[in-house]
């Protein structure tokens, strides 16, 4: 049987679980040997090892013939550190057949509402995409020199029941007036996982996939159709500026940037047939319409 590793062990790679243990003998990379009995029962062994200590790392080197690197950068860092003590552990020994790289559509920066295809040039506004530009050449060069099979999936905002803006909502945290407002993306968080699998099958050698549903709707639209689901209130609207004042320099990052992915590689090339085309089909199953 095929042995595959899970690096970066959350939401996505538990909902990935189940679509996998029957294929594949499953590994899972933890950081924290408390969780090493739920992904246990999930069907995964576990391996206990930290990306940010590259010599615990040495363990794995010959373990996967497929890799799912999910794990985010080492916030602050100057360049990927967790994927380049990846790599380097993973060079040791029989080399992975397929990597698989999770990463965003941050890489974009801003796009001023531009339909964008996965050959547009990389241009991050902020260091959080920048260190994902860093890890996505990680991948793209350490493939290339040996031999690898290397897929990269660029994923917008990911949601589910569980991940929705709730909580700013239930604040009256302020959205941007429609006139100036930016259209935002996303996946449902199953449809992602499956979205992975499908590049596991079919995604081409070296090559980059937008996982993105049918939407094209702005930020604030986004907020609204969430409130009306749960019986919250719309949001107020302010000028940008006036909402760049009131929200954290982080989520300003993700508001302030307009673009709207192409999904056309990712339905041609890999198949995928997606469980919510738009927003609104998962918030209608939610209640039941």
């Amino acid at each position: 049987m095929t042995n595959l590793l899970l690096v970066g062990c959350g939401d996505i790679a538990r909902r990935l679980l189940p679509l996998l243990r029957d294929r594949y003998r499953l590994y899972a990379l933890l950081r924290d040997p408390e969780k090493s009995a739920a992904w246990r029962a999930g069907g995964a062994m576990p391996l206990i090892a930290d990306l940010d200590d590259r010599r615990c790392l040495a363990r794995i080197g010959g373990v996967a013939d497929i890799v799912i690197h999910l794990a985010p950068p080492l916030p602050g860092a100057r360049r990927d550190t967790r994927t380049a003590h990846l790599l380097s552990a993973l060079s040791h020994g029989s080399l992975p057949q397929h990597f698989i790289y999770i990463s965003t559509s941050g890489v974009y920066g801003d796009c001023g509402g531009e339909v964008v295809s996965e050959t547009r040039r990389l241009a991050p506004c902020s260091a959080r995409a920048a260190l994902r530009v860093s890890a996505e050449r990680q991948v793209r060069a350490w493939a290339r020199r040996n031999g690898v099979h290397a897929s990269i999936l660029r994923v917008p905002g990911i949601y589910a029941a569980e991940r929705l803006p709730l909580e700013r909502l239930r604040a009256g945290t302020a959205a941007i007036v429609a006139a100036e407002d930016g259209y935002s993306n996303h996946i449902h968080a199953d449809d992602l996982a499956r979205i992975i699998v499908a590049v596991l099958r079919r995604g081409k050698s070296n090559r980059v996939y937008h996982a993105v549903d049918d939407d094209e709707m702005k930020m604030g639209d986004y907020f609204d159709r969430v409130a009306d689901a749960h019986g919250l209130p719309h949001p107020p609207r302010l000028a940008r500026a006036e909402v760049q004042q009131a929200v954290s320099p982080a989520m300003w990052s993700f508001m302030a940037e307009s673009r709207r992915l192409s999904n056309v590689r990712m339905k041609r090339e890999l198949q995928v047939r997606l469980l919510y085309p738009t927003v609104g089909d998962a918030l209608k199953k939610r209640s039941g319409d």
